[in-house]
């Protein structure tokens, strides 16, 4: 009877191989269908994508070129992180607080030896704190809000129309979205804890996940396959080497890489399980129509996106697979994206060094992920791709 129960164990083993090799060979079908009448559809040039199931990297794959030149766009092609910087940030963050060496709701001004403002001579680093003079409430902020983009900043404090950084509302009073929140969390881990965040996402992110094309600053054997942009008008525009670390976007990294990252992630590694679900739990209800422009009034009650929260470092959604988070990354030669849904730990990374790609996303998702609620109106704009 056991040898029976065992031939029989055999045979379902055996059936079941190739069932799931079948379904992954469909999905790269699918996705390589696609992704190439996107691609020629919009013009774009290159796109990158992972595909994480169960907290396991199943796919990763590329198409089209990484530079004028015409060479091929490949898994280790360096590329433009982005704000998946920011998540990744997020991330390595949390470690520092399942640590005890920084606290979420702790004002930041409890880490700092003097005052904010009078730190006069950081705006080449990180941001003119000294604009912030006169106004005490720099010193409600905890690192919480900071992650949570409820700073009370615009994006970027040079961006201001007097360049100079200052507070639209008070801390923690609503979502607006904030690359100087970060930068501030980066200042005070740096100068308040004496900790080199770029080398401590070194040693807890990439270095721990095996991300060996992936920093926070240009390296220059990153030259040798790497990626050059394309903007929505067509024209190439140079990849940058970054100098500085910058908690809000410096990051370099490859698809295989981040890959990598995402399936890391997604399981919890490094964290305790009260920490991972800290990362991307509602933390405070998002009240826009859409992400950009950032300081946009706020929707009545009923108007709102249902389940729209920021998450640390991430967004939070709620659709019919049950809660997911998402991040993108843009500028005018970049757009990524990383989607995850919790239930099934099942997670798409696309990566494009051509901006025309952003409006192929919304049908790339759908085919890895199914439906998912994705709001993708909010996080692009009121515009007629951004459907599932």
């Amino acid at each position: 009877m056991l040898q029976s129960a065992c031939k029989a164990l055999l045979v379902t083993v055996i059936l079941a191989m190739p069932i799931a090799e079948a379904s992954e060979k469909s999905l790269a079908v699918k996705l390589d269908a696609v992704v190439q009448e996107g691609m020629s559809r919009t013009q774009t040039q290159g796109l990158a994508i992972a595909v994480i199931d169960d907290g396991k990297v199943e796919l990763v794959k590329t198409w089209g070129r990484r530079n004028g030149n015409g060479d091929p766009l490949t898994t280790d092609t360096v590329m433009y992180g982005a704000s998946l910087t920011k998540a990744v940030f997020a991330y390595t963050v949390m470690q520092l607080v399942q640590e005890g060496k920084i606290d979420l709701d702790t004002p930041i001004a409890s880490y700092l030896p003097k005052p904010l403002p009078e730190y006069t001579e950081e705006e080449e680093k990180y941001a003119a704190w000294q604009y912030l003079a006169g106004d005490e409430r720099w010193r409600q902020l905890t690192p919480r809000m900071l992650l949570t983009h409820s700073s009370g900043f615009s994006n970027f404090g040079f961006l201001e129309p007097d360049g100079k950084l200052k507070f639209h509302f008070d801390p923690g009073a609503r979502y607006a979205y904030s690359g100087d929140g970060l930068i501030l969390l980066q200042f005070v881990i740096e100068r308040g804890l004496g900790i080199d965040v770029g080398m401590e996402m070194q040693r807890r992110v990439f270095d721990r996940f095996g991300m060996p094309n992936t920093s926070m600053i240009w390296r220059p054997d990153f030259a040798n396959n790497l990626a050059d942009g394309w903007k929505a008008d067509g024209s190439i525009e140079p990849h940058d080497e970054r100098s500085k670390t910058r908690a809000a976007g410096s990051m370099d990294t490859t698809i295989a890489d981040f890959a990598k990252f995402s399936a890391g992630y997604i399981r919890g590694d490094g964290l305790t399980e009260k920490s991972r679900r800290e990362l991307t739990a509602p933390q405070l209800p998002i009240t826009t129509a859409s992400q950009f422009p950032s300081l946009q009034p706020e929707l009545p009650a009923d108007a709102r996106i249902k389940d729209l929260a920021a998450g640390l470092g991430v967004i939070t959604f709620k659709g019919p697979d049950g809660r997911g988070f998402f991040k993108g990354g843009h500028n005018d030669s970049t757009g990524n994206m990383w989607v995850c849904m919790e239930r099934r730990k099942r997670c798409v990374v696309i990566l494009s060094n051509d901006v025309r790609a952003e409006q192929l996303f919304p049908t790339i998702v759908k085919t890895v992920l199914g439906s998912t609620g994705m709001p993708w109106e909010w996080e692009y704009g009121v515009v007629d791709w951004a459907k599932e």
